[in-house]
């Protein structure tokens, strides 16, 4: 097995202060804010910047991918973002799981906003909402299927540019998409592991052995009995990571030239299972 090192996982946030300004420019064209987390990581996954950029406009968080995490660990979070003043769905953004409640959730979010427009006599004007979110935690995916045959929304808005982009989805909602982005700097070094483990960090900037091995180590203290039953292993009880991704390059054949495990082969499917949900549904986190 290649050197064990404990490091710092890093990426390159170049396009991140750019979008980060333009999130900030086109607050003024929307009356609420959706953000997208994934729910086997929903605090790691959920930008610390945006409570001061976004401010007091209203806000509902989904927590995406619901299928693949905890379901007892889902209803504490919801219940935690329900206890600090934000409206929360799980929801399924692939399947649509959950998203049948998305339009009475923002007509409950956006009360306010609509009693305004109604006194203006505005009965019917459109409710505009920025859809924001890190990396791969289901933007896209929440948008076409809110909108089935969303079509994007030709305006010329100022604030709005070519990476922003409007579209029309139904029952007076309009959703303003915005670049992924994550943020400059982690102050917890396990909160870049964790988005690593989901995927939001490229894994061409992430050393694949490395990550498989915290993954490991990390299921072995809390949900030791994922990767046994996946991997039909005895016990990783008391092993370190690299002995688990070697246990299982074993088990699955994956040899070189040599006879030599090949870890990389073993540490690539250890992360598309576990961000498939083949090794169960997982939460790595709590409130």
């Amino acid at each position: 097995m290649p050197e064990y090192i404990k490091q710092n996982v890093q990426w390159f946030p170049g396009h991140m202060a750019k979008t980060r300004r333009l999130i900030k420019e086109s607050l003024i064209l929307v009356d609420g804010v959706v953000e997208i987390v994934d729910a086997r990581v929903p605090k790691s996954s959920s930008n610390p910047e945006l409570d001061d950029i976004i401010k007091n406009k209203p806000r509902i968080i989904l927590l995406n991918k619901c299928d693949v995490a905890n379901q007892t660990a889902t209803s504490i979070w919801l219940k935690h973002f329900k206890e600090r003043g934000f409206y929360a769905l799980a929801v399924d953004c692939r399947t649509g799981k959950g998203l049948n409640k998305f339009d009475e959730t923002v007509k409950s979010a956006l009360a306010d906003v609509i009693a305004k427009n109604e006194s203006k006599g505005m009965k019917n004007k459109p409710l505009r909402l920025m859809v924001v979110g890190i990396p791969n935690t289901g933007k896209s995916s929440f948008i076409n299927r809110m909108g089935k045959n969303a079509k994007a929304k030709v305006a010329d808005k100022a604030g709005v540019t070519r990476q922003n982009q409007w579209f029309v989805v139904g029952n007076g909602i309009e959703l303003l998409d915005t670049p992924g982005v994550l943020w400059p700097k982690f102050d917890d070094p396990e909160v870049g592991d964790k988005l690593a483990f989901i995927g939001s960090i490229k894994d061409e900037v992430t050393d694949q052995e490395t990550l498989a091995c915290r993954l490991l180590e990390t299921l072995a203290k809390t949900r030791p009995q994922a990767i046994e039953e996946r991997y039909k292993l005895d016990s990783v009880e008391g092993l370190q990571g690299w002995e688990i991704l070697e246990l299982i390059g074993k088990k699955r054949g994956f040899l070189i030239k040599g006879g030599e495990i090949d870890y990389e082969r073993a540490a690539v499917i250890v992360a598309d299972e576990f961000r498939g949900g083949k090794l169960g549904r997982i939460t790595l986190e709590l409130p």
